[in-house]
């Protein structure tokens, strides 16, 4: 895993975003501490984090709407708190809660927007079809934006970062508070959107990154804590887990059991999942490092303190297990 926070490294190719060191004060609070990444052109990058790890802070300082306190952000070679209009016209962004005039017209809305962001009037129109063409919005251009669901209001949101052909897209939880289905509608127009566009996709839900993103950039507590792709996050280069159920005699401290084989050679981790007091049955998840197998060193320690095994198999690790073991603080670890 690469958790360098540098990026992918492409010979050549200059990179289309650099957070450089990025860290932002509020008072005494700091929500940012010295991040860096890099996304190239043509990448649709998932930025990853539980609420409150300072994905929205960031996201703002990459697009000028808050001046970072120290650390750069370059959009397209352009420092964005230097000039942060230059930088604009290269991105389209949509934030978490997209501000709209909810009396206005969808069609009226997007002209106006058009005309913010200097489209002019001889592709203005084209550029307005062709938005909402691709988001889904042609049935719904005389209604006002107060009468569309949650969802649409969401692509109008979409199409208004569009206007102006940006070649970078930054969205900042855009299925947040959607139902199921519009949450999937939004989702396939990302993908589409990510065929022509870079994207960095701001988010706290696994499925959405899962579903939509080549390379994923995890943040916990204001610092990027792993840089890499889905595969290397979640497959072999991620390590292992193994599921362990096991009965003993008589009672046994789960501190105990996660003592006596998080000391085994190759295990990293071991986490108590469930433990019943009448039985005496514990399910285990234990996490080893990459290219170990420590299941028959598991199956020596079991048969050395009698302990029954009933499950010992080797399962792949998940996102959901990858980010749980970055984000989760020391002491919520090790909880039995």
């Amino acid at each position: 895993m690469n958790s360098s926070s540098t990026g992918t490294v492409r010979d050549g190719a200059t990179p289309l975003v650099e957070a450089r060191g990025l860290i932002k004060d509020y008072g005494r609070t700091q929500a940012v501490r010295d991040v860096s990444f890099t996304v190239y052109r043509g990448e649709v990058v998932g930025f990853l984090g539980p609420n409150g790890a300072g994905k929205s802070t960031t996201m703002k300082m990459l697009t000028g709407y808050l001046r970072p306190t120290a650390g750069k952000a370059l959009v397209a070679g352009i420092n964005v708190a230097e000039d942060p209009i230059a930088a604009q016209r290269v991105l389209g962004y949509l934030p978490e809660s997209a501000p709209m005039y909810l009396d206005m017209m969808v069609i009226d809305f997007l002209h106006f927007i058009a005309d913010l962001r200097g489209v002019t009037s001889d592709v203005k129109r084209g550029r307005i079809r062709a938005a909402c063409e691709r988001c889904g919005l042609m049935d719904v251009l005389g209604k006002d934006i107060g009468q569309l669901s949650k969802g649409y209001r969401q692509r109008v949101g979409l199409a208004q970062a569009l206007l102006h052909d940006p070649d970078l897209l930054i969205l900042d939880e855009p299925t947040s508070g959607l139902d199921p289905n519009q949450i999937v509608e939004i989702r396939a127009l990302i993908k589409d959107l990510g065929r022509d566009k870079t994207v960095i996709l701001s988010t706290h839900i696994l499925p959405e990154v899962q579903a939509t993103c080549d390379r994923i950039i995890i943040i916990n507590d204001g610092q990027v804590v792993a840089d890499d792709t889905p595969d290397a996050l979640t497959g072999e280069g991620a390590g292992a887990m193994i599921r362990v159920v096991m009965r003993t005699e008589s009672f046994v401290d789960p501190a105990t059991v996660r003592h006596v084989l998080g000391g085994l050679p190759g295990v990293l981790r071991v986490d108590v999942q469930n433990a019943g007091s009448n039985t005496q049955e514990l399910i285990l998840a234990v996490r080893a490092s990459k290219n170990a197998d420590p299941r028959e060193a598991i199956f020596g320690a079991a048969v050395a303190n009698h302990w029954v095994l009933l499950e010992l198999h080797r399962d792949r690790v998940s996102l959901e297990d990858t980010f749980q073991r970055l984000t989760q603080r020391e002491g919520d670890r090790h909880a039995a």
